[in-house]
């Protein structure tokens, strides 16, 4: 039996580096059929299996904890929550950042990363950009219900409306609502337009009127000419470069949230980069934690390997290393301002009644990404996968630390307070997880969670006449060349 699995675990191991050789991104004996074969099996399963609808009833039940809480909010008002002065934001903001953060990895995978050629994208590029979507979903219910108002949140656009007022476009909250609006859909034109091919694929596989007539509307019309390729390439390397600026945007504008006001903890310049870098931080360890369990359900073990988990760990390693660079700087600023109230608020940070929570922190972004500087943990499952879950635990409490700590105790001592939230804000939160989930599920079983026509241009099939590219293509155009415009 050990003899079995050391054979099996090292003919899943791609993360070796041999300098005459490259290591194929996808192992076993595959050919373009198999791909297709394993990632549209998960789609064209007779029977759903009972996992699946146990974790879509959970999901399902959180989701609805989470709009009751919202209806309750909406008619009670939101002294419900745990607010108080002089901390007048909590968990709304705290859980609206951290979503926003979960999505970055998405944008970045499926278009900085196309950008520059890192091929072993290829494999979790949808994955990515799926999560993304759902994640902006979460994000955006926290904006809308922290107003307070619920039914003229629509103040915060820019339409005419019955009392001839225009929104204040010095308030960051406003550049929230376009930032988070413009990512949302550029991020859902990315995902959905990388999905037509797939999509087409799925149609013609399809056994039953109604799966044909769907999947022939959601690939509109799509015939693997070679326009068809051509037009798609050219559509989606323009919005790889639209939306690469939104890597940065998005996260430096929510951080402007903080930055452009005089509260002591938050009036920094350095929170754009810092809120970026731990966007990306926290969105790969997402990507990981869910990653993980899904290639082991469906057995795509063979199409997402160690090289892509293990190239995932070092990017997290040096996220990590952003964020914690920030943290020691916030600290030498704060004492090289002269500033005693700056100096105070980080103090207060440390070693304050939230001092708890700032040490977590530290613990879970700063100290347990160091094991990923041994190879022997950045292929370890079970590592990176707990590793993985601690860095969002860290990067939750990053948020609440910003927020909350800050705000607790302000200029006039004789208004500090310690802030604990309510259970209507606990509910809300794990409710979030719920609607997360729900999305995700119904993502898993319904849509193609790899990206088929991708994956094949990084297989040594994709370069039938060049043996020294040993499974590194150039994606569509690869297969296009070979095969005479047709895809397998």
């Amino acid at each position: 039996m050990s003899t079995s699995t050391s054979v099996a675990e090292s003919y899943l191991n791609n993360t070796t580096d041999d300098p005459t050789r490259r290591a194929p991104l996808i192992v076993g004996d595959n050919d373009f059929h198999s791909v297709t074969d394993a990632v549209c099996g998960i789609i064209e399963m007779p029977k759903t299996p009972p996992a699946w609808w146990i974790a879509f009833f959970i999901s399902v039940s959180l989701t609805g904890v989470l709009f009751a809480m919202i209806t309750y909010l909406i008619t009670t008002g939101v002294g419900v929550w745990g607010l108080q002065a002089p901390v007048a934001w909590g968990w709304a903001i705290v859980n609206f950042v951290f979503w926003v953060g979960i999505g970055h990895a998405g944008t970045l995978i499926s278009a900085v990363l196309f950008l520059f050629r890192q091929r072993w994208r290829t494999s979790i590029n949808r994955f990515a950009e799926g999560m993304t979507i759902f994640a902006v979903v979460c994000a955006g219910v926290f904006p809308g219900i922290h107003v307070g108002r619920v039914w003229v949140a629509y103040w915060l656009a820019p339409i005419p409306n019955q009392m001839s007022m225009w929104p204040n476009f010095r308030s960051p909250l406003l550049w929230d609502v376009f930032a988070v609006g413009t990512y949302a859909t550029v991020s859902l034109l990315f995902w959905y337009m990388g999905m037509i091919p797939d999509l087409a694929t799925i149609r013609d596989r399809a056994k039953s009127k109604v799966r044909w007539f769907i999947y022939g509307i959601l690939s509109l019309g799509w015939r693997s000419s070679n326009r068809h390729w051509h037009r798609f390439e050219m559509a989606y390397l323009l919005l790889a470069a639209l939306a690469t600026p939104l890597v940065l945007s998005v996260h430096s504008v929510v951080s402007f949230d903080f930055a452009v006001s005089i509260v002591p903890g938050w009036h920094t310049t350095i929170f754009p980069p810092y809120f970026v870098a731990g966007a990306i931080f926290s969105g790969f360890a997402m990507v990981v934690t869910l990653v993980i369990p899904t290639r082991k359900f469906f057995h795509l073990e063979e199409i997402i390997t160690l090289r892509h988990l293990e190239s995932m760990a070092k990017i997290m390693l040096a996220t990590g290393m952003m964020v914690g660079l920030a943290y020691s700087t916030e600290f030498f600023i704060a004492w090289y301002s002269g500033n005693s109230y700056e100096a105070f608020a980080f103090l207060n940070r440390a070693f304050g009644p939230y001092a708890w929570a700032y040490w977590i922190m530290v613990s879970c972004n700063v100290i347990v990404p160091q094991v990923f500087w041994f190879k022997k943990f950045r292929t370890n499952l079970i590592v990176l996968w707990v590793a993985s879950i601690l860095i969002n635990v860290g990067m939750w409490f990053e948020r609440f630390v910003i927020v909350v700590s800050s705000l607790s105790r302000d200029y006039l001592p004789s208004s500090w307070g310690y802030y604990r939230p309510s259970i209507v804000d606990v509910l809300t939160f794990v409710g979030s997880f719920g609607l997360f989930m729900t999305l995700f599920l119904l993502f898993v079983r319904f849509l193609p969670i790899v990206g088929m026509a991708e994956v094949k241009g990084v297989m040594p099939q994709a370069h039938l006449k060049d043996v020294a590219a040993q499974g590194h293509g150039d994606y569509h155009g690869d297969i296009l060349t070979e095969r005479g415009g047709v895809k397998s």
